[in-house]
């Protein structure tokens, strides 16, 4: 037969079990303050793009709206392809920091193409590194417009018409046979009450 226990030991152990947890609640606490009260400034954590992948790939196609469609609606659609960047980001400081905006363009061969953002906050342990991927929707559409727009006297000077230009791109995107470069880049870091904002650039393959 097991002992019961004595009201009083009980009522010890619960009471010593509260004050642990107050002690620890206190401790954390405590160190959070310690840590808030000691920036006095951020160093700039370091951005680097250290990858891109092909996250999903259809092909290379376009749909003129005058095509009718075996189902919907008739329209100008293109390819899409959805690429994922994938960043270390280092912490330099001895506290940690909080990402919490994240924003930059990208070009291939130096036609933007897109403008990316990513609104997920996270922290970085001091003298760590994290990684960071954001994912990025492109689609033929929307970038024959753009080349329309602001590409047209590049690609006159070298010769290519705005087809061209897209079918290499989404035919050699398996390969990564072009350069995909990330530029105007801004992340925004917190700690303590305080905020910097990094640029960054980068370009792929090396």
């Amino acid at each position: 037969m097991s002992k019961k226990r004595s009201p009083i030991k009980a009522a010890l152990t619960v009471l010593i079990g509260i004050l642990f947890l107050a002690g620890m609640v206190g401790c954390a606490t405590t160190q959070g303050a310690g840590t808030a009260a000691k920036v006095s400034k951020i160093e700039p954590p370091q951005v680097k793009l250290v990858d891109v992948q092909l996250a999903h790939y259809w092909g290379w196609w376009y749909f003129s709206k005058k095509i009718k469609p075996l189902k919907g609606t008739p329209g100008n659609y293109g390819a899409p392809m959805d690429l994922s960047f994938v960043f270390e980001i280092t912490n330099p400081n001895p506290f940690p920091v909080q990402l919490d905006g994240f924003r930059f363009t990208v070009s291939f061969d130096n036609f933007d193409v897109n403008t990316l953002n990513a609104y997920e906050t996270q922290w970085i342990p001091a003298g760590k590194t994290n990684q960071l991927a954001v994912h990025g929707m492109f689609d033929a559409r929307t970038t024959l417009l753009s080349l329309l727009v602001t590409g047209g006297f590049k690609l006159k000077a070298k010769h290519l018409n705005v087809w061209q230009q897209l079918e290499k791109w989404w035919k050699g995107i398996a390969t990564f046979s072009f350069p995909i470069t990330v530029h105007g880049g801004a992340a925004t870091f917190h700690a303590g009450g305080k905020s910097v904002v990094v640029s960054f650039n980068g370009k792929f393959p090396k």
